[in-house]
């Protein structure tokens, strides 16, 4: 008999305060400003015969230290066709519709996204946890959803499933 579960983690230490800007074309964005996010993390999975699905505690370590990444720290995201981003030793220069904004590097994150959105974060955060193949199919898990939040009931949901 197949029996399976989801085992949901929604730890005190899920979370980041970090800083972006939405960019909704080539000549709006929103001002700088920063949330508190929270992660939410549920993964469906088969109970095995011992009882129990896995060691989620390997997921949970995954899930804390990209939030600790994404610390008190401002996002900007590499891949959007709108900006153009310099770096030197000391800087990054960020140019967006004939602005220039300049952050110390050790402020800043340059991930590989298109924009700085809820979207984005919960893609990252599946991306993570379901790169190992071979630990998802040991583990027999079936799917992973992670949303993220920027506040109260305000959240994106990104879904992985092996179906």
């Amino acid at each position: 008999m197949n029996r399976n579960t989801i085992i949901e983690l929604f730890k005190e230490g899920m979370k980041f305060s970090a800083g972006h800007f939405t960019i909704f074309s080539e000549t709006e964005r929103e001002n700088l400003h920063g949330h508190n996010f929270n992660v939410y993390v549920s993964i469906n999975a088969d109970i095995l015969e011992n009882g129990m699905c896995f060691d989620y505690g390997i997921y949970k370590d995954r899930i804390m230290n990209l939030c600790k990444k994404f610390n008190e720290i401002f996002i900007i995201p590499r891949l959007s066709k709108y900006l153009k981003i310099e770096e030197d030793e000391k800087y990054v220069y960020i140019y967006f519709n004939n602005e220039k904004m300049s952050f110390l590097k050790r402020d800043v994150l340059l991930l590989d996204i298109e924009n700085a959105t809820l979207e984005e974060f919960s893609r990252i955060f599946v991306d993570e946890l379901t790169k190992n193949k071979q630990e998802l199919e040991l583990f027999r898990i079936n799917e992973i959803n992670v949303k993220v939040f920027s506040g109260p009931g305000q959240c994106a949901n990104y879904k992985w499933s092996k179906f």
